[in-house]
């Protein structure tokens, strides 16, 4: 009788780094199919089956990516994503980048030819080692016959770079992974129970606080990702908070409503700023952040890379400790006059736009709020802006999030898509048209694919309205404006979600959409508001106008 045959060492370094990755904490992967990374996708399935970790498969290699990022995106874990070899790596890129700016930690693994075959003009190779350039925090090349020591090895140094255990800086990850013939297992892998977590890599603690004595001319920016801790301190401090709607701080009584369209009013008597997470959407608070005689204190814990684009910070610190100081509250309370002011006018708007279906949504989401987390995904184009200057505090436990690392509009639904898979609860995307339509392959879900509970309110102005309200609309430039910039499509909404088995509403009301919003959200849906955007950039520069003279009034 012959002795059993070895297994095949492709089938071994997969199983060993799809072991490794759990005992490192990976719990989702997603992978696209391709025949070079068949070891992982065996493995994989094997790992899936025993309970080890939940597998996910797109056959679109950019829409995996950013279901991983979203999977990654819903607690702060790592989560992977495997293609095969040559073109299906650089699909990635998008999604790496996002990661290395906003801090995800996304795990990469590509599979690559054995290195005799590189540079030989073989199929479905290329230089696939340092394809991401400079955006991953850490990256191996693995031969072809890795031993399983270094496998681990490798995989530990991986994943503390990729949560930024020893870095303070968290983001995405490489492996290339070389697999030569043959690709397919001798065997059934039988996992067994799971392996037991192991944490290698102590995390570093942050430090370095400042100390800001409370009251004073002081204003709190919380940009992207910014979190509780924001709110926190402008109660501390008796400030004001000027928090985008992703920040994790638009909470409490100390936040401002439509701060961007004070800062006309109240910017110059600010003296101090503290700035938290990633501010990105105003360039009111842009400008206040590049005037001279401002005391800027960033804020960054952790990261490499802190927000300070003008060069003006006078201190960057991992935290704040507020001391006692001199506050009989009129700073704090002349800011919310005004928020309130601008409040007012913003309420009584009831158009069908942008600010209207923000308003609707975020009443909707709010009303689900009590008793269940729920998540929102903007759109980072005009979408995001108008939640900003439209929706006021959010209530706690609702969770809004954006893809703010590069404010890109890719991906947007697959993200949406990620975090419904790893939350298991109920996720609305509100987007436009152009966002949507760049990611529509994302609604595609494979019949041996898990449903995902996910809403998307689709603000469908044909075209792209954010550029209207910058120079490019300018009424000088109206000529050149439509081809290049507004983009104008006449996409057939319904029939393609209809491809894509996803249902379908159009709406026509403010009142239409709140109604639809009030019914849980079940499966993969679309609500199609259709929009006018002729005469946007008049009718915010009214709006603007009217926000204005109601401040001027309130503060005499």
């Amino acid at each position: 009788m012959s002795a059993e045959a070895p297994e095949a060492p492709a089938a071994l370094l997969a199983r060993e780094l799809v072991t490794e990755l759990v005992r490192g904490g990976v719990r989702h992967v997603v992978l696209s199919p391709g025949s070079r990374s068949a070891p992982l996708a065996y493995a994989l399935l094997a790992a899936h089956d025993a309970g080890w970790l939940r597998l996910h498969v797109r056959v679109d290699e950019r829409v995996a990516g950013f279901v991983a990022l979203g999977l990654a995106r819903a607690d702060g874990v790592p989560a992977a994503v495997v293609t095969t070899s040559g073109t299906a790596v650089a699909n990635l890129h998008p999604a790496v980048l996002e990661a290395a700016h906003s801090g995800v930690p996304l795990v990469v693994l590509s599979a690559d030819r054995p290195h005799e075959l590189r540079r030989t003009g073989a199929s479905q190779t290329t230089e696939q080692v340092g394809i991401f350039a400079a955006a991953p925090r850490w990256e191996a090349d693995l031969p072809a016959d890795t031993p399983p020591a270094a496998t681990r090895q490798v995989v530990v140094r991986a994943l503390a770079a990729a949560t930024g255990a020893r870095s303070g800086d968290p983001g995405p990850v490489h492996l290339n992974v070389a697999f030569r013939d043959p690709l397919v297992p001798g065997a059934a892998w039988q996992p067994g129970d799971p392996p037991a977590r192991r944490d290698v890599v102590a995390f570093r603690g942050a430090g370095g606080a400042v100390d800001v004595p409370a009251g004073g001319r002081t204003v709190v920016v919380a940009g992207d990702g910014a979190g509780p801790q924001a709110a926190r301190l402008a109660e501390a401090g008796g400030w004001p908070l000027l928090a985008e709607p992703t920040s994790g701080a638009r909470t409490g009584t100390h936040v401002v409503a439509a701060y961007r369209l004070l800062l006309a009013e109240l910017g110059g008597e600010v003296e101090r700023v503290l700035v938290l997470g990633h501010p990105t959407l105003s360039r009111p608070v842009s400008a206040l952040l590049a005037r001279p005689g401002v005391d800027v204190v960033v804020v960054a814990p952790t990261g490499a890379v802190w927000p300070d684009v003008a060069g003006t910070a006078a201190r960057v610190a991992g935290g704040v400790r507020v001391l006692p100081g001199d506050d009989d509250g009129a700073w704090l309370a002349r800011w919310q006059r005004a928020g309130a002011a601008a409040e007012e006018v913003l309420a009584a708007h009831e158009e069908l736009d942008g600010l209207g279906v923000a308003r609707t949504v975020a009443a909707a989401a709010s009303a689900h709020a009590p008793g269940r987390r729920e998540t929102l995904v903007l759109g980072s184009s005009m979408t995001v802006r108008d939640w900003d200057l439209a929706v006021p505090a959010l209530p706690e436990g609702l969770r809004v999030v954006a893809n703010r690392g590069l404010a890109g509009i890719d991906g947007t639904i697959a993200t949406a898509t990620g975090l419904a898979l790893a939350t298991a609860a109920p996720v609305r995307a509100v987007l436009g048209d152009l966002t949507f339509l760049h990611d529509a392959g994302a609604l595609l879900r494979g019949s041996l694919e898990e449903e995902v509970d996910l809403q998307v309110v689709l603000l469908n102005d044909r075209g792209g309205a954010i550029f209207a309200t910058l120079e490019h609309g300018a009424p000088e430039r109206a000529v050149t404006f439509e081809r290049v910039f507004g983009t104008p499509q006449e996409v057939d909404v319904a029939a393609l979600c209809a491809g894509y088995g996803v249902r379908h509403t159009a709406v026509a009301s403010r009142e239409q959409l709140a109604d639809v919003l009030a019914e849980p959200v079940v499966g993969r849906s679309v609500v199609e508001v259709t929009l006018d955007r002729t005469e946007l950039r008049d009718q915010r520069a009214r709006l603007a106008d009217r926000v204005g003279r109601a401040v001027r009034q309130e503060l005499g």
